[in-house]
């Protein structure tokens, strides 16, 4: 596939939104995806050439991140967390039902069947967002508190194009729109769904009620004998201090607990401050 002539208009248009053009990189590979519906080699050379770098520099970063995909994507991506909380609370489940489900593997997308829309599948790390495990994504769209069945019932009403909610944000469309989105092209949403859930409130619900607040910033004070916080006086490095330093830098345990000990003011071992710590 070519890259039209409006795409590379809107390559150019990301780059100089930068003071440094090669900071605009991430976006522009996100056009391209959403354009080709992954990194093709083109998509690399043509932004290469905008920024004037390297087509390897390019391909090092979108090999880097795993939200670039060289492999075609689907008309959904669908992430299922498998990282530690999200796993122990059936992400794992999840993620093998779905594959059999699907008849796919991991980061492997369904047959286009007629009347149907293709899916891929991919196990992703932490989103961040525990406090609504086990964990899904549809388009980088969260789905929380997911169960196998409400997995499957999902990727089904997905496939048959019904439309589909994200628990906290808007209505999915396709991975391809949100890419554009991603991109920095607003689709005029982003007030839709709330963007933060009962779970996350909690702490902010129990402050309140509590009438907890966060403590006032402490007024610094100085006088003309005191520097300014913004330029710190030098510490001027005692003998006993210099021992220490230099018991350190010599990666002598034994010498650093002995010159700790012969500098603490009280009778206390380096051992005994370490079992109290």
């Amino acid at each position: 596939m070519s890259l039209e002539q409006d795409t590379l208009d809107e390559l150019h248009q990301i780059a100089a939104r930068y003071p440094e053009a090669r900071s605009g990189l991430l976006p522009m590979l996100h056009l391209v995806q959403s354009v080709e519906g992954r990194i093709t080699p083109e998509g690399i050379e043509v932004c290469a050439d905008i920024l004037g770098i390297s087509a390897a520099d390019v391909s090092g970063v979108a090999t880097f991140y795993t939200m670039y995909k060289r492999k075609r994507v689907g008309d959904h991506h669908v992430g299922v967390c498998t990282n530690t909380l999200c796993a122990v609370l059936g992400g794992d489940l999840i993620f093998e039902r779905l594959k059999d489900h699907l008849g796919v593997g991991n980061d492997e997308t369904t047959d286009a069947a007629p009347g149907q829309r293709s899916i891929t599948l991919e196990h992703i790390e932490c989103n961040a967002a525990c406090d609504y495990a086990p964990v899904m994504t549809v388009d980088w769209e969260f789905m929380d508190n997911m169960t196998p069945q409400s997995a499957i019932d999902l990727v089904d009403d997905l496939r048959a194009g019904h439309e589909v909610r994200s628990t906290r944000g808007p209505l999915i469309t396709s991975w391809r729109q949100t890419e554009r989105v991603l991109a920095g092209f607003p689709d005029g949403r982003v007030d839709e769904g709330p963007s933060a859930g009962p779970s996350s409130l909690v702490g902010l619900a129990i402050a309140r009620e509590r009438g907890w607040s966060a403590p006032d910033a402490p007024e610094a004070e100085h006088d003309e004998t005191t520097p300014p916080a913004s330029d710190p006086a030098p510490a001027v490095p005692t003998e006993k201090g210099q021992q220490v330093q230099a018991a350190r830098e010599s990666d002598d345990s034994v010498a650093e607990n002995a010159a700790v000990e012969d500098t603490s003011p009280t009778d206390e071992t380096a051992a005994e401050k370490n079992e109290a710590k």
